[in-house]
């Protein structure tokens, strides 16, 4: 993990100092904040290694490059649109960049085509050289089309080029993004494991972009006249959790508006992040600073000349939680949890460990794990810190099917999970509490009695089994089947019956394909099959399907 991490670091610190070059240029790295960037690598989720190579690798950018930052799918689960460019480019912002990408939540889609675009059409690439850093773990979800982006990019750009990190891909998911790098001159860099990921810093690192040439001194201009002394800020703002609290300087923003006549927001004149100090004009302005589910704001008149120094007291705290199935047990990454603070319109839903800054007051804390859910209400004080464990309870289930006991394992396709409550309802029904699909289907339910329906194609057995908290089960299911291949040549239709006629004189139907081949497993009997032509002639012939073994069948 370590070496992947420090590759991934290094990737970008070539590609910001290889596409960027040593002059000071415009330049927005894209983050992918999908859902999918959950996943982990070596046991570390793909996005805490995003995070932490960003942090690392702006630290050496150098001082006068111009670094904006964009994401995609942090703020909407199913919205294409959800595309943020929360830093705009300007020198000196490594430190807004990496608070940025500390606090975004990862849970949307993948419109990276579209966030290439708007990066593009914020750097101006047809009026000045322009460069995107592309770092993404997934493929367009959204209808884009990367290829023909970049060559749409490289024909109507001065001088544009996007470098694409492949982070966590596959070489053939890469081969469908690496033309966007391609058609503008860019690089792609495979950083899905360590290897990859030298070779391609080899090939960028041999050939170095030149150093430009220093520009001719100019000619001494005559001494200007004395200009009466200006304050270097006249805004420096401070912003506490609590009355007497330490100044808040990481992990916050600042959002300042122009004020309207009616003393409502107007245009926003810039959103700055961390320990922030600025120059207004002369004006009216509603400054509104927020960390975390938190903010405040107030109005602040600027006068020529002036330096303003606002306190801004949040009057809130911060809450760690640690979402577990069982006391003792680790932390689930994925498990939800949601907080509804005071003052919500809406609870916040974060992912695993959480640490957040909230409103002072009760804050309702649910978090959910596989079908087990906990809500607790924990009371927070301003300037406080508070970490809990929320213990879930839950077991942890892994479930599988076997043709016999002992044999061998069913991993094909065809294969389904139900879980149902043991105990029956008023009418005979039982409650259904969840489902999988696969082989090695994985499910984390509350203590309590249940029923596991399995199905391998054709063939469906019931189990139960108990659940406790805090315990592994491996149900092993015995389905007590085999497979039947059918071949039936000519034939536009198989149907497979059960080879005993009910009171009516019918056989029951148990499935068919319109084929000339037909492969199932099948629960072990005696069965009718019948094959179908065009012209409705058809033949019928029987088998006898053996638990564990494969049974093939020729309908002439």
């Amino acid at each position: 993990m370590a070496g992947l991490l420090r590759s991934v670091a290094a990737a970008l610190l070539l590609l910001s100092m290889t596409s960027l070059g040593f002059a000071a240029n415009k330049v927005i790295i894209i983050l992918d904040a999908s859902g999918s960037m959950w996943a982990q690598i070596d046991g570390k989720p793909k996005l805490e290694i995003a995070r932490e190579s960003l942090r690392t690798v702006l630290q050496s950018v150098p001082a006068d490059d111009e670094i904006g930052f964009m994401a995609y799918g942090h703020r909407e689960k199913g919205s294409c649109d959800d595309i943020e460019l929360i830093v705009p480019p300007q020198a000196g912002s490594a430190s807004a960049i990496s608070a940025a990408a500390d606090s975004l939540k990862f849970l949307g889609k993948t419109p990276l085509t579209a966030a290439v675009k708007q990066a593009a059409e914020a750097l101006k690439y047809t009026e000045d050289k322009a460069t995107v850093v592309l770092i993404t773990d997934g493929l367009e979800t959204c209808g884009g089309d990367p290829c023909a982006l970049g060559k749409e990019l490289e024909a109507s750009g001065v001088d544009f080029t996007a470098d694409v990190v492949g982070f966590g891909l596959t070489a053939d998911e890469g081969k469908q993004i690496a033309c966007l790098a391609d058609n503008t001159g860019g690089k792609y860099i495979q950083a899905s494991d360590e290897k990859a990921l030298q070779e391609a810093l080899v090939e960028t690192v041999a050939a170095p972009a030149p150093a430009p040439a220093p520009e001719p001194a100019p000619a001494p201009a005559p001494a200007p006249a004395p200009e009466p002394e200006k304050p270097e800020f006249n805004l420096l703002p401070t912003l506490v959790l609590a009355e007497g609290g330490d100044p808040v300087t990481d992990g916050n923003a600042w959002e300042i508006y122009k004020a309207k006549s009616d003393g409502t927001r107007g245009d926003n004149v810039t959103t700055e992040y961390g320990a922030y100090k600025g120059n207004l004009e002369p004006g009216d302005y509603i400054i509104v600073a927020r960390d975390g589910e938190a903010k405040t704001e107030q109005k602040l008149k600027i006068e020529a000349g002036q330096v303003y120094k606002p306190l801004f007291t949040m009057n809130a705290g911060t809450l760690i939680i640690h979402p577990r199935p069982s006391a003792g047990a680790d932390v689930v990454d994925g498990a939800a949890v949601v907080i509804d603070y005071p003052g919500a319109e809406n609870p916040a839903t974060y992912y695993g460990t959480t640490k957040i800054v909230l409103p002072a007051g009760d804050e309702k804390v649910t978090v959910t794990i596989g079908q087990g859910v906990a809500t607790e209400t924990i009371p927070l004080a301003a300037g406080k810190t508070v970490e809990k464990d929320i213990i879930v309870g839950v077991g942890h289930v892994v479930a599988n099917a076997y043709y016999v006991a002992g044999g061998d394992k069913a991993d094909g396709s065809g294969i389904g999970f139900k879980v149902f409550k043991a105990k029956k309802k008023i009418d005979g029904t039982r409650e259904e509490v969840t489902y999988s699909y696969g082989p090695d289907s994985k499910f984390d339910l509350p203590a309590d009695d249940y029923v596991l329906i399995a199905t391998v194609d054709l063939a469906v057995v019931e189990q139960p089994f108990a659940v406790k908290v805090g315990e592994f089960q491996d149900v092993k299911v015995a389905m007590n089947a085999g497979v039947l291949a059918i071949t039936a040549p000519g034939a536009s239709k198989i149907e497979i019956f059960e080879a005993k006629k009910d009171i009516n004189g019918n056989r029951k139907s148990l499935g068919y394909a319109y084929d000339q081949k037909y492969q199932a497993a099948i629960a072990a009997g005696d069965y009718a099959v019948v094959s179908e032509k065009a012209d409705n002639s058809s033949k019928e012939d029987t088998v006898t399907v053996k638990a564990g073994e494969r049974a093939e069948l020729t309908v002439q």
